[in-house]
């Protein structure tokens, strides 16, 4: 494979690996080189590789300088520290823990610590999960912003790789570590040390019988072709050679008519011979192949390893729903208690946890509002140790990033415990930061009679919570009381029924009020009593024990109560520890704004983040037709004949998994013993689980071959969660990675699955590779 002109290696790096080189040109650095090419003699990133000085800031008093640079590796970042005594990796990051870097005064640390003259030298490095921001004052703007698109730069290019560059560069990278003694070449001992590396263990005869065999040379080392020989050895695939084998029969090669057979009756996809030429002058990588339409075994490999071999279909990936129906038609991502980054009784208030969520597509969130100091309203977990936080200052933040992933409406969902005066001041900030992209009136010039739909309502804010009358008053100027007594959210009445304290009216001001549109926020008695006494745009919020008493014994009437209007449901105020209830027999009854605690990692924020799949991610999934059709009688627990009853047969087989990670990185003798478990969510008679037995020591490359099968009733509203987990016999298995789908969003054949952290982010060199039949049953 010809060497792309890429950025051009310092020469001490060259010799320092010349040895593994040949493997390099051929295999592992073809990813990096592929990163590096778009940047051939990029200055930014010259400057990010030579590095230079920066202020960390971490308070007012706490400012110190420190080098930092870009690794030779491209992938990670070093940083200097004082601390002498630190290890080599607590002094580096890797770009892969990086969520994002913003420019200027982007984190409320740089806005408490910084001062507004130094905003065009100041920017930060925001990473995945609970690790805490890096704020960083460079020498001049130039700079800051040269390490901003620097970093921005690398980053895209990394997520642009492949999974299979991914897993040669990650394999490279462990051969270079194993490499002890830097003499480019590779002993018996560093060979063991490597296999422990990547995450397999195997006895001495077998590293001794494996090392034999490409030691052609009887040297007692392995260098150059001896080492690409080993590489080869260790990542054949057996499986993909068994399946290439039995569609390439033209002469031993893949035509395209063989892949287009392949296509159709392996994978079931209804595609022409024209898709299938189009795939191998995609994927080939043998130019002699290409020109003949042929698919060699690397081609075939790579195809399996990019979307088209996904086991999520990539026509789900864009938005391809249909966005003007009615909003309460439509599951929406909800948050509860956003402002919280971890638990509900002493942990912090952030805007940080706004934006995570945002940026998360989560298109409802919890704005918890109290008097503040100065006059000004603040956020946090009332009468707790949560910090707190400026309501405009949320707001700041909610303006910034409502829009960056999904252009679909955000509702504000306000719970107001302030006095008249700061309410005015929540109102003002609302209208003057927020300005034309806040809603404060219905769209149209009549008084509507059902929600206008996503699509009508791109790049607009709702603000969900009490309103002193009715919506018609928008039309016909009826003056309303600037103030006036309203019953408290039905969440706080809660709290204070919990402690045995009185509910209490709370004084609205008007121009809070007024700001209400399409959210209403009213209290539920029974479903009668909402159908015939209250409008559409008035909506109650549910305790989940609440919520979940009436989707299990009331779910027909619960459907068509949500058919009209909408439902919010939150966690028990019992869940201090921020945990999450499973929010799937609530989707089963149609409630739309299921409100979960996105700081919290866990099956039900999986479950949550698999709805939201599909559909571009966008915040937004339509309900099924069953559940927006007046006539229907559909009914979770008691599935009659209907529409919604569609039994399909899932053939379920776990063949392998490549390069799972290790879960204790700092044991150097730490080799997982892997088991997958498949399990289905959904309706009652949906719901099932299958595992498969453990294999011992061998994380990299473990085969299964299990076959499952499992009977869904009701796909539209199911989801498989496929989990890898490192068996332990006598205490609790680990989680090494998992990925959970919907149902309708999967696709048939030989497919990867990839994995995620508990934390949803991607594992990008590990995989599942399964074989997936849905048949009608």
């Amino acid at each position: 494979i010809a060497h792309p002109a890429g950025f051009d290696l310092e020469q001490s790096r060259v010799n320092s690996a010349s040895s593994f080189l040949l493997l390099s040109e051929e295999r592992c650095v073809r990813a990096l080189e592929l990163m590096k090419e778009c940047l051939e003699g990029d200055p930014d990133l010259q400057f990010l590789l030579k590095g230079g000085d920066l202020l960390k800031v971490k308070s007012k008093s706490w400012r110190k300088t420190r080098l930092f640079r870009l690794n030779e590796d491209c992938k990670t970042v070093w940083q200097q520290t004082s601390k002498t005594f630190k290890s080599d990796s607590s002094c580096k990051f890797s770009l892969e823990d990086i969520d994002s870097v913003r420019y200027g005064r982007q984190t409320e640390g740089l806005q408490k610590y910084t001062d507004s003259s130094v905003e065009d030298r100041c920017f930060s490095i925001i990473f995945k999960g609970r690790r805490k921001n890096l704020d960083l004052i460079a020498s001049s703007k130039e700079e800051a912003k040269r390490w901003v698109s620097g970093l921005e730069k690398v980053m895209t290019g990394m997520h642009s790789l492949n999974r299979q560059q991914n897993s040669e560069h990650w394999f490279y990278n462990c051969m270079r570590k194993a490499d002890k003694n830097a003499d480019n070449k590779m002993s018996l001992k560093e060979l063991k040390h490597f296999l422990r590396q990547i995450n397999i263990e195997v006895d001495d005869s077998y590293a001794e019988m494996l090392f034999k065999k490409c030691d052609t040379s009887n040297s007692g080392t392995l260098e150059g072709s001896e080492i690409k020989h080993f590489y080869d050895l260790l990542t054949y695939r057996e499986e993909i050679d068994v399946i290439y084998g039995k569609y390439a029969s033209t002469n031993g090669q893949m035509s395209s008519g063989d892949l287009l057979y392949f296509l159709q009756n392996e994978q079931r996809e209804s595609v022409s011979l024209e898709y299938a030429k189009k795939l191998i002058e995609k994927y080939e990588v043998d130019e002699t192949a290409k020109q003949n339409k042929y698919m060699s075994k690397d081609g075939f490999l790579i195809y399996l390893n990019h979307e088209e071999g996904s086991i999520f279909n990539p026509a789900h990936k864009p938005i391809y729903q249909d966005m003007h129906q009615p909003l309460n038609h439509y599951f929406i991502s909800s948050s509860h208690n956003t402002y919280l980054m971890e638990d509900q009784l002493k942990g912090p208030s952030s805007t940080e946890a706004y934006i995570k969520a945002l940026m998360k597509s989560c298109r409802c969130v919890e704005l918890d509002c109290w008097d503040g100091a100065n006059g000004e309203p603040v956020i946090y977990h009332g009468h707790t140790l949560t910090s707190k936080v400026l309501f405009k200052d949320v707001i700041k933040a909610i303006k910034e990033y409502a829009f960056k992933t999904s252009q679909y409406p955000v509702i504000l969902s306000l719970e107001n415990h302030c006095s008249t005066e700061q309410q005015k001041i929540m109102a003002h900030h609302l209208t003057s930061i927020l300005g034309s992209a806040l809603l404060t009136q219905p769209l149209g010039h009549q008084m509507p009679n059902t929600f206008p739909g996503p699509e009508e309502l791109k790049g607009r804010f709702l603000i969900k919570g009490k309103r002193l009358n009715k919506l018609d008053a928008a039309f016909n100027n009826n003056a309303t009381e600037d103030v006036d007594s309203v019953s408290e959210e039905d969440e706080a009445a809660e709290l204070k029924e919990a402690e045995q304290k009185p509910k209490e009216k709370i004084k609205l001001a008007k121009e809070l009020s007024d700001l209400v549109i399409y959210c209403k926020s009213v209290h539920f008695s029974n479903f009668e009593h909402s159908r015939d006494n209250q409008a559409f745009y008035e909506m109650a919020s549910f305790k989940e024990s609440k919520a979940m008493n009436l989707a299990e014994n009331s779910a027909t009437a619960f459907i068509h109560h949500n058919m009209d209007k909408l439902s919010r449901i939150y966690p028990a105020g019992s869940r201090t520890d921020s945990s999450n209830y499973n929010p799937v027999p609530l989707w089963n009854a149609g409630c739309q704004i299921v409100a979960l605690n996105f700081q919290t990692p866990g099956k039900e924020m999986d479950l949550n983040q698999a709805r939201f799949l599909p559909n571009g991610k966008c915040g937004y999934i339509l309900k099924p037709e069953f559940q927006r059709d007046p006539a229907s009688q559909f009914d979770p627990a008691n599935l009659r004949v209907g529409p919604w009853l569609k039994r399909k047969t899932l053939h379920v087989m776990i063949i392998s998994a490549q390069q799972l990670p290790k879960i204790n990185e700092n044991k150097q003798k730490s080799i997982v013993d892997p088991q997958v478990k498949v399990e289905i969510y959904g309706v009652p008679d949906d719901i099932a689980s299958k595992q498969t037995h453990h294999i011992d020591n061998n994380g990299f490359n473990p085969q299964w071959n299990t076959k499952f099968q499992f009977t869904i009733h009701v796909p539209e509203l199911a989801l498989v969660r496929f989990v890898v987990e490192d068996y332990d016999a006598a205490s609790h298995n680990d989680l090494i990675g998992l990925y959970t789908l919907p149902f309708t969003s999967m696709q048939n054949g030989y497919r990867h699955v990839p994995l995620l952290t508990k934390r949803g982010n991607l594992i990008p060199s590990a995989g599942l590779f399964v074989h997936i039949m849905a048949l009608d049953a």
